[in-house]
């Protein structure tokens, strides 16, 4: 029997007229952004307000676009681990048999549907529209298939069925819950096992996850001697900032306040910077020397130039000079534009720390804030979670040691070397410190706890930890050394 002819199709079934995708800058945006991070490693901190500058030349792009456009991107990267386990979930092929950027479609799609009050009609079509746009027809449809199948639950439902039972392997049941890696959720489990040995169980495991995936506050920095808490908080109504939790010179802006705003901050009387990073260069500037000047500071890695700035302010108000030195040299045009306007002396080098420019014991205090795996800053830089491998750990570890090794040459007798990260691995912390210290007299440790007094949770000591989910900053590492006379 011969098959029916296209004159035997019902005279209902008429083909549906073409509809040409709906223009939607901020979801094209977010697809732009995150192809960036994934076929260019672009950091999403740096290519995302790039994108915006440029599609708020546009009248018809409103800051409702730039916002809605900033939580896609940064709400698919922070939750790609439980999206990539739900998406697998619903597809009959492996994650890498799909192509990328319809996968970036897709996670985009899941985040709306999963994360967001997008009814899901709209959340559909929309995505679908965007694959019609960004790829073919083809994929539209399968992008159409599968988010379909997504929007059948929420997202807790769907990690009921897709994370293994906690009991039978915890540190995946907790790495597809908060969608972490799960060698970052060892690591991570190992660290706060160290510093909150009584309270490091299920619990604190998963606040501390789930802090890495909270929106961090923007913090302002006011460099003392230039700004003030009070000048800033006026000059953005107090009722939308609060002070910092721990620093003195931190001020924290509610939700769409925009330091841009800001005369101090485009005078570069202030700044943005984590409370975490002002800590760290508060307790630096705070640790007691022992005899002689206190006169010339060093910043051994100072790009791209926050800590400089401020270390260069506190510098100035005892009538001591700063030396900024950064390796790379476009990283050193940053610190130089960060401490312009700075009221005392400083210099900027370009130099490896490692083959100091300087003469050994030539500085009375020395921070090496050293390069290292940025495991403490996941709120703000997410997709460094899925970017690092624990090689990567590895692979700093030399560098991290000949850093801490200059640096205590650099400096005095009596002269005290900060030793920080921003990473609370132990590989990076304390073995680091341990390590480079073994076996030599001239270096004693200093209890860094007592140069940060009111902040609570920072461990036994003499070195300190901070964490995202207990102090509200990045998990900034500080240890304080001081040179033996």
């Amino acid at each position: 029997m011969s098959s029916p002819g296209p004159a035997s199709r019902p005279a209902t079934a008429k083909k549906r007229p073409y509809r040409k995708p709906a223009q939607d800058p901020a979801r094209r945006l977010a697809f732009d952004a995150l192809r960036a991070v994934d076929e260019r490693d672009a950091y999403a901190n740096l290519v995302l307000p790039a994108l915006l500058r440029k599609a708020e030349q546009d009248v018809d792009f409103t800051r409702r676009d730039a916002a809605f456009a900033t939580e896609l991107v940064y709400g698919t990267l922070r939750m790609r681990g439980s999206y990539d386990a739900i998406i697998a979930a619903c597809v009959d092929r492996p994650l890498s048999k799909i192509d990328p950027p319809v996968l970036d479609v897709i996670s985009l799609g899941a985040h709306q549907l999963l994360a967001t009050r997008i009814p899901t009609h709209a959340a559909v079509s929309a995505t679908v529209d965007l694959a019609r746009t960004v790829l073919t027809d083809g994929p539209a449809k399968f992008v159409n298939a599968v988010l379909r199948k997504i929007s059948q639950h929420d997202l807790d439902t769907w990690l009921e069925q897709v994370a293994p039972p906690y009991e039978e392997d915890a540190e995946d049941h907790l790495g597809v819950l908060f969608s972490h890696p799960r060698w970052v959720v060892s690591a991570l489990w190992d660290a706060l096992g160290v510093w909150q040995p009584q309270a490091a169980g299920r619990t604190a495991m998963e606040a501390l996850l789930a802090a890495d995936n909270d929106r961090p506050a923007v913090t302002l920095v006011a460099r003392p001697g230039r700004s003030t808490v009070e000048e800033l908080r006026a000059a953005l109504d107090e009722d939308a900032t609060e002070p910092g939790r721990w620093s003195p010179y931190a001020v924290r802006l509610a939700e769409g306040g925009d330091p841009a705003d800001l005369r101090a901050v485009r005078e570069n009387r202030a700044g943005v910077q984590d409370e975490g990073s002002q800590l760290v260069a508060a307790a630096l500037a705070a640790a007691p020397l022992e005899g002689g000047s206190d006169s010339v500071w060093l910043d051994g890695c100072a790009g791209p130039g926050g800590k400089a700035a401020l270390l260069g302010a506190l510098a100035a108000e005892r009538g001591a000079a700063l030396v900024a030195s950064e390796a790379q040299l476009h990283r050193a045009r940053l610190v130089a534009r960060a401490l312009e306007g700075n009221p005392g002396p400083y210099t900027v080098i370009t130099a490896d720390g490692t083959r100091p420019a300087w003469k050994p014991g030539s500085f009375d205090r020395v921070l090496v804030d050293v390069p290292c795996s940025g495991l403490g800053a996941l709120r703000r830089r997410p997709e460094a979670r899925w970017r690092r491998r624990p090689a990567d750990v590895a692979n700093f570890a030399p560098l991290q040691r000949g850093l801490l090794r200059s640096a205590i040459d650099a400096t005095r007798p009596g002269g005290v070397v900060g030793y920080a990260t921003c990473s609370p691995h132990l590989a990076e912390t304390r073995v680091v410190v341990q390590d480079v210290l073994k076996g030599r007299e001239d270096v004693e440790w200093i209890d860094a706890r007592e140069t940060l007094p009111g902040v609570p949770d920072l461990g036994d000591g003499p070195d300190i930890q901070l964490w995202p989910h207990l102090h509200g900053t990045d998990a900034m590492y500080l240890a304080l050394l001081r040179k033996r006379r």
